[in-house]
């Protein structure tokens, strides 16, 4: 028995936003040897949408699409916003802030050429924030020199801090290409030809060039805080050679 289906071409629309075609069923029956052909007709329905449905359906997506780019966008400035408040720029020197156990530190670096001539970046670590070291005033500018004389009329302990500051200062000199060299008897050079570095006490932290031709600095020091004042005057130094190394 072979069966057939085709649809005529009368359509019916009702209230209900369908349309209604009638579907007619051929069948081949044998019977005593003959073919003869039944055919079975019915009404089939097919729903049709409405253009206030099409309306609705196009805002529910549009919906969907706002909601998907708003979550996007947030986490897109959920991200930027944590990475600029760990990294962040003070007057052309790039900072990182890291944790070390309990400490906060802040992390800057700067290029060096290695014993094998290979170019690699020496970090330096900060304890305190750069941008707050702004309260340390400092009067003058930083004037490099191969030599620097380091004179200390305390010995500034301070917890530890005092050997800290002076490792830190050493090891930032050194590194760009300035020998230190520690002398309580030695004084400022009238002619410029080494870089003195004088730490003592002072009834306010703050560091001050002076000398004819500049090169010396009073680093003073109140209520043991030669760490901030030190790494106030490596900050310096840190702008003054990253401004060297970016100009032509």
């Amino acid at each position: 028995m072979a069966k057939k289906k085709e649809k005529t071409t009368k359509e019916r629309k009702n209230k209900k936003n369908s349309k209604k075609e009638e579907v007619c069923e051929i069948f081949d029956v044998e019977k005593n040897g003959k073919e003869t052909e039944i055919k079975s007709c019915g009404m089939e329905e097919e729903k049709i949408e409405s253009p206030g449905q099409v309306d609705k359906e196009k805002k529910i997506f549009l919906k969907l699409a706002i909601i998907m780019i708003g979550l996007f966008l947030f986490f897109v400035a959920f991200y930027l916003m944590s990475y600029y408040s760990m990294h962040f720029d003070y007057k052309g020197v790039k900072f990182e802030v890291t944790k070390m156990g309990q400490l906060t530190l802040y992390k800057t670096s700067l290029p060096v050429t290695t014993s094998d001539g290979k170019r690699a970046d020496y970090n330096f670590y900060l304890r305190n924030d750069p941008r707050k070291l702004e309260a340390i005033q400092f009067d003058g500018q930083i004037n490099l020199s191969p030599n620097m004389v380091l004179n200390m009329t305390n010995n500034f302990n301070c917890n530890g801090d005092g050997m800290i500051a002076i490792a830190n200062i050493q090891n930032l000199y050194n590194l760009i290409g300035t020998k230190m060299i520690k002398d309580e008897n030695a004084t400022c050079d009238l002619e410029g030809r080494y870089m003195f570095l004088r730490i003592r006490d002072g009834n306010k932290t703050g560091i001050m060039e002076y000398g004819i031709k500049g090169g010396c600095y009073n680093i003073d020091i109140n209520n043991c805080e030669i760490l901030p004042a030190t790494e106030k005057f490596m900050l310096e130094t840190l702008i003054t050679v990253n401004a060297k190394l970016k100009s032509p």
